[in-house]
């Protein structure tokens, strides 16, 4: 079962908008379960209240009101019923909020510890047992088992037992750890008609000691004795008199050895060099989770061979009511633990883990009264956002933070007339940030600045200023300037230049520094230089088909001029001339020509004519021609001999084969008609 209660829709009703309004919510679920509710929006005006009950005890509960309640906020009931009270006296413009709730299984209680005991408990759900038990030296009185029984509100099927002292004296025998207790007088306060004279005997196994620690000691000076003696008779060996000795913080031997006793921590363990517990032995103690270590040294050593004992008390191992916890995992117990806590504390523990890392916590055992709270925050003070807040007992569940980065520099603010870029996307540990700033601005500071590891910036961030100065133009070099200002130049400044005798300005005579709408100011004009006072040279002109480099019309003392001709066109004369200083200045040598290269030209000439008449190039012609023709006359030959060799003999064969024909005639028989005409293709029909 789950759904939504929100705020009324105040605009869809315009007669809402002009009176107050009181709303009622009831949720009820079935018995044994109860109401959870979270708060995903709240925004109420002073004039507004919620209020949430828990309905269904013996009288209504208080929950939460707009006063505790803030967004995440989760409210548990105790019963199955729960109701929502919704009033706004303002007429117009009422407040907003939404509640998401559902059911959840309750649970009984988890039962008081009695004193001087404990208790178990297999379920906290209904048809779960709870078992108690009690210390040595007590006895439980009462049920020592009670049923979680399902009804509106789970509980238990008895009130939970108490331990009283077991009696007064007894004989314990194979005694090893124990807990003997002063009995309780009748009628709970000690008089004459009350006195009790009890005795103990502790017997312990053959072969082993016995250490009596006093945990605490409260006697009445003129009323009270107790005694302790190394045996079971009047007269044995005394080791305390509380009538003549002090209570020893080390407690007491019941028999002299070369051991000193078996230390005893409750709450905690041990390590020793040697269990024997010899003279020297070291014995270094620690708490179990979640106790602190006080009122005791954290390491005891065995000394005196005449008297064996350790050198310190035990140490003792309580859980306080708050802390500082940084350990990757550990216990939060309540102040006392075991024993139940005090009325009227306020604990606050912090747990800090590294970076990027969630913290879960695995409440195993809620038990708080009725009118307490315990509620978790997501962050490190009060103001953080609220995980959950909870009240009275509840079974094993689970809590997990959010993930909140703790590895970035603060931010900062934009720079005005400027920007900035960063190294990194955001500003982790590491990250540089360079500072520019827009034309016509300076930066003032550093335009560099580091986010370092202990997330603080290496320097404030920078500022961009107006520039209303020029720079230095600098000074000119065989001459002065008129302004030699401390403070820079500012807008308007006039700057005069003159040169040193012999010389003379090559440039203007004076500048001025000029404000500009987009950036820096800039001076009129470029800065003079003072050169000699000699006549230039004049240029001496393009020598035809040739070229000059650095063209101007006048040379200065000193200027070298360089001239070049193009291809196929050598240069005759000097290929550079410099301009001497006189009256007038002079050129070192006349301006040189290009001329046509006749003598390349002949070469090319002879080149070519001896290339034909070469008689190594002929004997190579006439061989490439034997080589080609040789062949071919042969095979003319060849064809021709071939020709003639079969026309002689085809000749004579003919010749004899004439000449026989002529002399051996052939006979012929004559022909008759019958033969003439015998054939029958030729007969008539």
């Amino acid at each position: 079962m789950e759904g939504i209660v929100q705020s009324p829709d105040f605009h869809s009703s315009s007669s809402s908008l002009y009176q107050p309004l009181e709303c009622i919510y009831s949720i009820t679920v079935y018995t044994g379960y109860g109401v959870e509710i979270q708060v995903k929006k709240v925004n109420l005006s002073k004039e507004e209240t919620l209020t949430i009950l828990g309905l269904g005890g013996p009288g209504p509960e208080l929950l939460a009101n707009e006063t505790l309640m803030s967004e995440g906020q989760v409210i548990r009931s105790s019963t199955n019923q729960v109701q929502i009270h919704y009033r706004s006296l303002q007429p117009t413009y009422h407040g907003v909020f939404s509640l998401y709730y559902q059911a959840f299984l309750l649970s009984c209680t988890f039962p008081q510890s009695p004193e001087g005991g404990g208790v178990t408990v297999t379920d906290l759900h209904p048809g779960g047992h709870a078992h108690f038990h009690c210390d040595p030296g007590f006895q439980v009185r009462g049920h020592e088992m009670a049923t979680c029984v399902n009804s509106t509100r789970p509980h238990w099927s008895s009130p939970e037992p108490q331990c009283v002292v077991v009696s007064c004296g007894g004989w314990i025998r194979n005694a090893t750890v124990g807990r003997i207790l002063s009995p309780t007088p009748p009628g709970g306060n000690h008089s004459s008609n009350n006195n009790l004279s009890c005795h103990w005997l502790l017997e312990a196994k053959e072969g082993h000691r016995l250490h009596l620690h006093f945990e605490r000691v409260a006697l009445d000076e003129d009323n009270d004795r107790l005694i302790v003696r190394s045996g079971n008779s009047s007269v044995s060996p005394l080791h305390f008199d509380s009538d003549m000795d002090d209570v020893p913080e080390r407690g007491i031997v019941t028999f002299d050895g070369e051991h000193c006793y078996e230390p005893f921590l409750p709450h905690g363990n041990f390590s020793s060099t040697d269990f024997t517990f010899p003279l020297g032995t070291i014995v270094t103690f620690s708490c179990s989770p979640g106790f602190i270590m006080e009122q005791g040294s954290g390491v005891i050593e065995c000394v005196d061979p005449s008297d064996p004992h350790w050198n310190e008390s035990e140490p003792t191992c309580r859980a306080l009511c708050g802390g500082e916890l940084t350990e990757s995992m550990g216990t939060v117990l309540s102040p006392e633990w075991p024993q139940s806590y005090s009325k009227g504390q306020d604990c606050v523990w912090q747990i800090h883990v590294k970076e990027d890392k969630r913290i879960e916590l695995d409440i195993q055992i809620l038990n708080i009264r009725r009118s307490d709270v315990l509620t978790i925050f997501d962050g490190h003070d009060l103001t953080s956002h609220v995980i959950g807040q909870y009240l009275g007992s509840r079974e094993r569940f689970q809590v997990m933070s959010e993930v909140e980065r703790n590895d970035t520099c603060p931010p900062l603010p934009p720079t005005e007339f400027g920007w900035r870029s960063s190294s990194h996307p955001s500003l982790v540990r590491g990250s540089v940030l360079t500072y520019q700033c827009q034309p016509g601005y300076d930066i003032i500071g550093s335009d560099i600045i580091t986010c370092q590891w202990d997330l603080s910036w290496s320097n404030s961030p920078p500022t961009c200023q107006k520039i209303q100065q020029c720079s230095d133009p600098g000074d000119v070099v065989n001459g002065a300037r008129s302004v030699r200002p401390e403070s820079g130049f500012a807008v308007g400044s006039v700057v005069r230049y003159t040169c040193n005798q012999g010389y003379q300005l090559e440039g203007p005579s004076q500048i001025s520094c000029h404000a500009r709408d987009t950036g820096t100011p800039k001076w009129s004009d470029r800065s003079p230089k003072c050169v000699l006072k000699y006549e230039p040279c004049l240029n001496p002109g393009v020598p035809e088909n040739g070229y000059q480099t650095l063209y101007k019309h006048n040379y200065q003392a000193g200027e070298s001029l360089r001239f070049f001709c193009f291809e196929g066109y050598e240069l005759i004369g000097e290929v550079t001339i410099t301009c001497l200083p006189g009256h007038p200045s002079q050129w070192n040598s006349p301006p040189p020509s290009c001329k046509v290269a006749y003598e390349e030209l002949l070469e090319d000439h002879k080149l070519e004519v001896s290339r034909r008449t070469d008689p190594s190039k002929q004997m190579e012609g006439e061989k490439i021609a034997l080589a080609i023709f040789l062949p071919i006359i042969l095979v003319i030959f060849l064809i021709g001999g071939i020709y003639l060799y079969y026309t002689n003999v085809c000749r004579l064969q003919w010749k004899s084969l004439f000449w026989k024909s002529l002399s051996h005639t052939h006979s012929y028989s004559p022909i008759t008609v019958e033969s003439d005409f015998n054939n029958p293709l030729y007969e008539a029909g």
